[in-house]
């Protein structure tokens, strides 16, 4: 007897079956991209604490606009291009709290912190330099820079998700690596 394998739905039904009321369906696109969401937004806020929020209220965002969703199937970049916004809201809050002196929040999410056990000495320095880097830069080349190098995500996905042109997207992108390039020659 062959027993068929349960494949899980498509981001597409799942999306079609959540806008028709179904619970379940939305909460299996929860399970699906929670973990994914939370992780890109340790990464770009650099604050676990704050991620967490972050993975809340884009959840709440995405369900309350899901009618809003042009193509079902591109759920995951559109579910991104909410978690990046409300990451940059998050970013400025923060920036003009620094800028105050009114920012006591400790950034326990950085590279040399999120990177595997596994990794050598040499690697964790060399992720805490380009962590430095990074937060000197403006957050939108921060994010960019991030979604393509660390995330792995498509030039045209990038674009989609911070909400601006391909060729801004790339430029934000090599504007970041050679600022870190030049730091990290710098450096050696």
């Amino acid at each position: 007897m062959v027993v068929a394998r349960d494949r899980a739905p498509s981001d597409e039904a799942l999306v079609g079956r959540a806008l028709e009321g179904d619970a379940w369906a939305e909460e299996a696109l929860f399970r699906r991209y929670a973990a994914q969401v939370l992780t890109l937004a340790e990464r770009l806020l650099r604050r676990r604490a704050e991620a967490d929020d972050v993975v809340q209220d884009t959840f709440a965002d995405a369900f309350t606009k899901l009618g809003t969703l042009r193509d079902p199937r591109a759920f995951r970049s559109w579910l991104f291009g909410i978690a990046v916004r409300r990451v940059r809201r998050r970013q400025r809050r923060l920036a003009f709290r620094r800028a105050l002196g009114l920012d006591r929040g400790l950034d326990d999410a950085t590279l040399p912190i999120l990177v595997s056990p596994a990794c050598s000495p040499e690697r964790i320095a060399e992720l805490g330099r380009i962590d430095r880097i990074l937060s000197q830069l403006h957050p939108d080349q921060r994010n960019a820079w991030m979604l393509r190098r660390v995330e792995g995500e498509k030039l045209e996905d990038i674009a989609t998700i911070v909400g601006c042109s391909l060729a801004t997207a790339k430029r934000r992108i090599q504007a970041a690596d050679v600022l870190i390039r030049a730091a990290l020659g710098e450096a050696r």
